[in-house]
């Protein structure tokens, strides 16, 4: 089995992505697949807002290998159907959001939660199901402060669950998530939203097809 702890982490700005990590609550030692810088136009001017690190267990690269070994980092960057791969595959995913400037809870998952409402109403897809997964979402983050340096944690399960988290902004991270929502199409939509086909964030989306890339080619071959 590769060693994905071989690649080094990552720094972004003032943010820090080591090459591994342990999500709240889990056992399980997960690798960084890639992270980079999400920037907004502010006052005329790019300003990056946040950083985003995006770490996945082992289990992911013999999962992505099967379709993905020898392909090279710009194959993997412009293939939509790579990062699906990533985004609904049978394994456990773990975001951390580091914002540069001082956020509100309740901003940061009413944009994403826009988003994601009008993309199911536009596919048919926006049931009651979602709209109380949505309101349980931003349940999770209306009391909060986000300051720079602090994170937003996300877990992705392979059962279709999104689980929410928050940590200070002295490294660490907390021990348990602070909220669970069970629903398929928002545990896959918020990673979607950063390194899908619209997400948000190119520099992540470089970062973890150049990563995988190097980590598939090393996958042994059944």
């Amino acid at each position: 089995m590769v060693q994905a702890a071989s690649l080094p982490g990552v720094q972004v700005e003032s943010a820090v992505y080591p090459p591994t990590t342990k999500p709240p609550g889990s056992t399980k030692i997960f690798f960084l697949a890639g992270a980079g810088e999400r920037g907004l136009i502010i006052g005329g001017k790019m300003v990056n807002v946040t950083a985003i690190g995006v770490y996945l267990e082992d289990d992911a690269l013999p999962s992505l290998a099967v379709k993905w070994r020898g392909k090279s980092a710009e194959e993997l960057f412009e293939s939509n159907e790579f990062f699906r791969d990533v985004v609904k595959g049978p394994f456990e995913k773990f975001i951390q959001v580091t914002p540069f400037l001082q956020l509100t809870g309740y901003g940061f998952a009413a944009k994403l939660s826009d988003k994601l409402i009008e993309y199911w109403k536009s596919v048919e897809l926006y049931t009651d199901a979602e709209a109380k997964a949505i309101e349980k979402y931003m349940e999770a983050f209306t009391d909060e402060k986000l300051p720079s340096g602090s994170s937003i944690l996300f877990g992705q399960s392979p059962c279709e669950s999104i689980m929410i988290g928050f940590s200070k902004d002295d490294g660490s991270l907390p021990e348990s998530w602070n909220a669970v929502v069970e629903n398929k199409l928002l545990s896959e939509g918020v990673l979607d939203s950063m390194i899908g086909e619209e997400g948000v964030s190119h520099q992540t989306k470089q970062s973890v097809a150049t990563r995988l890339a190097k980590l598939l080619k090393e996958v042994d071959r059944e």
